[in-house]
């Protein structure tokens, strides 16, 4: 009787799955004696355990989950290129003039690309992409509706045809057909965004009378290519937005945001600001986007700081009256604004971080980068009690994963760490590269031009105040995978092996800066073999040195555009008679008289010191008529040497007698 009642009894303590299965069983062992106590205790147990189950929702994974998955699985390799580098090994940029290069030919030929596809898309219309991609498909960019009708106008609207939409609207009107309030706002935002002109489709050839245009701009004045494009793109005294918005019989606020905001954008901040007490005139209130922008144009309609800060408190109190309650991006442009007025800056800027705060908006990477720049604005007033202000930021942004929320939220990382390189703080460098590692943080260090500026700050920092291993477990992390650093980090790396006497790398390091590009960087150059020619060091050392120093001379030898420093040549004739390269040394002498460079005393004083230890007796005389070609002050004490130090023939000892006595000055 009792097995039956223990096999019962296992079921009751295992999960509420098996209770429902074995519940049969346990009203059938009644017949085996159980108390009505414990058949009480097991139908409460089975009720409770019935309750406690809950019954999964089924898992909806997205296509690309298998993707990321196994994207999860694997890990930066430090020793391979950029991913978008490695289609063809041959072609992957060694140098960061090549990774530039290769940057703009890759985004031409996508544009190219994008641009073919766009205009042939009936030559693409099959996709056997799995999970389908809707960027690499063609875009519909052919107009279907031809007639006069809204439904033509938004179109033209959805397809970024401005002119053609100003066109069609016009007609609209023409024949009396009314236009819905709705459409009319489209079309005022389509106007004011590309400021009444056309958008550039990518890889779009240009036509011969914008080329003309751009002709006459170079002619009329030389200026930069966003100065150019800023003229471009200006805002016209009565465009066809304006025109239109004229022609409204009623105008709400969305038409008046419409056009303040495109006239913000393209340079027009004064014609901004009387369209904005238009608006108040006619009893409207503007909305979040007329005060963002609004804000961001104060530094360009007021001259001086406090007036700014006024102006600036006025719009933020108008804000209040007009119950429009203000978020991330009026507070960046708020801070943007305040980065240029001076130190009114730094006293309004933390109630601004305040006021956020008290209105629960989070603040994001741009709104410290404003507050780092505003504490930051001159070298001279960092100090401890400003990188106490990073200090907090981090810490409050520690192990935070961000999303991007504004542009300029790219800009952090970049600013913090510049920070950490001008204070020399490397306990803090480090906390900014951590956060940069939390989740995909990376994402916001920026194009690769931001990126390149992040690593070179940070490997600059490493040279400068970490020990040496540190550094170059470093330098094989992000070289060349996310650095290729310039010459002056590369400099600052020589620097960093000389502080902790490792120069005996220093070989190695010289086919890194050639496989870089920078072996044309005659300063860079100079800076090796100074640093391998300063001190002796064991025969093994000295031999890689020499090998290093005829590569050098080797690649200065293939260009010979590249003017040889009488420093160079000293230093790689000392490193060969070092490594007992006599012959290729004396061939360094003949290469001073080929560039009518001038040996220094204590060079030639080094060679006669070779000569007498492979015993040259002959190498020694032509040394002091070398010398003396040279019209050298240490002349006499070198024929005194070779007189002296070695077996001389007669006809030997008479050549060198001829110098032995200095000679007299002329008058």
């Amino acid at each position: 009787m009792a097995a039956p009642c223990r096999h019962v009894g296992h079921h009751i303590q295992k999960n509420g799955r098996f209770l429902r299965i074995n519940i049969n069983q346990l009203f059938a062992c009644r017949s085996f004696g159980l108390t009505s106590a414990l058949q009480q205790q097991a139908t409460d147990l089975h009720k409770e355990s019935k309750e406690a189950i809950v019954i999964p929702r089924k898992k909806s994974w997205n296509k690309e989950a298998v993707l990321e998955a196994l994207a999860s699985t694997v890990q930066r390799d430090p020793t391979a290129y950029p991913y978008q580098f490695q289609d063809d090994s041959y072609l992957s940029p060694r140098t960061s003039i090549e990774f530039k290069l290769f940057s703009l030919s890759q985004e031409s030929g996508r544009a190219a690309a994008k641009y073919f596809v766009n205009s042939n898309p009936k030559l693409f219309t099959k996709d056997f992409a799995e999970p389908h991609i809707p960027c690499l498909m063609p875009e519909s960019v052919a107009l279907r509706l031809e007639e006069v009708s809204q439904e033509a106008l938004e179109e033209r609207i959805s397809l970024r045809k401005v002119s053609a939409a100003v066109e069609m609207y016009d007609q609209l009107l023409q024949s009396g057909t009314a236009v819905s309030m709705e459409t009319t706002h489209k079309l005022l935002d389509l106007i004011c965004l590309y400021c009444d002109r056309d958008p550039v489709q990518e890889g779009t050839p240009q036509t011969e009378d914008r080329e003309e245009e751009e002709e006459e701009d170079r002619r009329r004045k030389p200026m930069g290519r966003q100065a150019m494009d800023f003229l471009k793109c200006t805002w016209k005294e009565n465009n066809n937005a304006e025109r239109i918005f004229n022609l409204l019989p009623e105008r709400d606020a969305r038409c008046y945001s419409a056009l303040i905001r495109g006239m913000v954008k393209h340079g027009a901040y004064a014609k901004a600001f009387n369209l904005y007490e238009d608006l108040l005139n006619n009893r409207l209130s503007a909305d979040v986007h007329i005060f963002n922008a609004l804000i961001s144009a104060v530094p360009d309609v007021r001259k001086k700081n406090n007036e700014r800060w006024d102006l600036i408190a006025e719009l933020l109190n108008q804000m209040n009256e007009q119950k429009v309650r203000p978020n991330l991006l009026t507070f960046n442009s708020v801070l943007k604004a305040l980065r240029q007025c001076s130190f009114l800056a730094k006293t309004f800027s933390p109630q601004i971080l305040n006021e956020m705060k008290a209105l629960g908006i989070a603040p994001s990477l741009a709104t410290y980068e404003h507050i780092l720049t505003v504490f930051f604005y001159k070298s001279a007033s960092s100090g401890p009690s400003n990188m106490a202000i990073l200090q907090d930021v981090l810490m409050e942004l520690e192990g935070t994963s961000f999303t991007c929320q504004d542009p300029n939220d790219v800009l952090f990382f970049a600013t913090a760490m510049k920070l950490c390189l001008d204070n020399k703080d490397l306990e803090l460098g480090y906390k900014v590269h951590s956060l940069v590692e939390v989740g995909e943080n990376w994402r916001l260090l920026g194009d690769s031009y931001q990126q390149a500026l992040y690593y070179g700050r940070f490997f600059n920092l490493l040279c400068l105040m970490e020990h040496i291993d540190v550094v170059l477990k470093w330098y094989s992390r992000i070289v060349p995978s996310l650095l290729y650093p310039n010459p002056q980090g590369m400099k600052n790396l020589l620097q960093a092996l000389d502080t902790d006497s490792r120069l005996d790398l220093l070989p190695t390091i010289w086919k890194d800066i050639k496989s870089l590009g920078h072996d044309n960087k005659v300063d860079l150059v100079e800076e090796l073999l100074s640093l391998m020619a300063r001190d002796e060091h064991s025969a093994e050392v000295q031999e890689s040195f020499a090998a290093c120093a005829l590569d050098v001379k080797s690649v200065f030898g293939e260009r010979p555009k590249k003017e040889w420093s009488t420093s160079s040549l000293s230093h790689i004739s000392i490193l060969l008679l070092r490594a007992n390269k006599l012959q290729k040394a004396w061939d360094m002498l003949q290469l001073f008289k080929d560039k009518n460079r001038v040996p220094s005393g204590a060079l030639l004083s080094s060679f006669l010191t070779a000569c007498r230890c492979s015993a040259s007796p002959q190498r020694a005389v032509e040394l002091v008529q070398l010398s003396a070609a040279f019209s050298l002050p240490t002349t006499p004490e070198l024929a005194k040497r070779t007189l002296a130090e070695f077996e001389l023939n007669d006809k030997q000892r008479s050549i060198v007698s001829e110098f032995e006595a200095a000679p007299e000055k002329e008058e």
